[in-house]
């Protein structure tokens, strides 16, 4: 498997880069400061990312965080926890959208 950090050199990427520099650095800058330590450790950030990306669908962010988890320290059963997360909330959100088809019913049945 492709290292998963090579999203960066990407063709498309790099054309975004070039098309605007400075704001592509401030993204990238911003990017590392968000997985820095700070009130959670990166090994909790790179769990929930590895969460969100389930519920994004990228599969290249999924990659990357899931390496990225397990060099933070995260265990496997760790990741699949965080990936269940996803899972039960792509579910909760199936469900709320319930409310949509329900109503639908409803006037199609009055």
């Amino acid at each position: 498997m492709a290292d998963p950090h090579d999203w960066v050199k990407a063709k498309s990427v790099q054309k975004l880069k070039e098309l605007q520099p400075d704001l592509f650095d401030r993204f990238m800058e911003f990017e590392q400061a968000v997985y820095e330590p700070g009130q959670l450790s990166t090994k909790v950030k790179e769990l929930i990312a590895v969460a969100v990306t389930h519920v994004t669908q990228c599969e290249a962010c999924t990659a990357l965080h899931t390496r990225n988890a397990k060099l933070a320290g995260a265990t496997d059963g760790e990741i699949a926890e965080a990936v269940f997360v996803a899972m039960a909330l792509r579910a909760g959100a199936a469900i709320g959208h319930f409310k949509t088809t329900a109503a639908t019913l409803d006037r199609m049945n009055d």
